[in-house]
C-alpha cells in the first residue's frame, strides 16, 4: 500500500511539475518572439528555443504518462494484493522465527 501510495503520490508531482516546466519554456520563447531581450535571432532567442524544445515533451508526456502509471501500480497492487493475503500467515511465523 505505502508503495503504491509512494508512486502514485510522486508521479502526480512530477507530472505537474513537468507541465509546469514545460509551459514556462513554452511561454518564454513566445515572450522573447515579441521583442523583448533581443528579439527572435538574438542569443536569448537561441537558448529559449531550445527549452522549447525540451519543454514540448514535457508538456505532452507528462499527462499520459501518469494514467499509465495508476494503471500500472493499480494492476500490481491487485495482483499481489491475493499473493500477500495467502502468504502472509507463513511470511509472520517466518519472521518471528528469525526475530529469535
Amino acid at each position: 500500500m505505502g508503495l503504491l501510495a509512494g508512486g502514485l503520490t510522486s508521479g502526480f508531482l512530477l507530472a505537474v511539475f513537468m507541465s509546469n516546466a514545460g509551459g514556462a519554456w513554452d511561454n518564454a520563447k513566445k515572450f522573447i518572439e515579441t521583442g523583448e531581450f533581443g528579439g527572435k535571432g538574438s542569443e536569448a532567442h537561441k537558448a529559449s528555443v531550445v527549452g522549447d524544445t525540451v519543454g514540448d515533451p514535457f508538456k505532452d508526456t507528462s499527462g499520459p504518462s501518469l494514467n499509465i502509471l495508476i494503471k500500472l501500480m493499480s494492476m500490481v497492487s491487485v495482483v499481489f494484493a491475493g499473493l500477500i493475503v495467502k502468504f502472509s500467515p507463513k511470511i509472520g511465523a517466518f519472521l518471528h522465527i528469525i526475530a529469535k
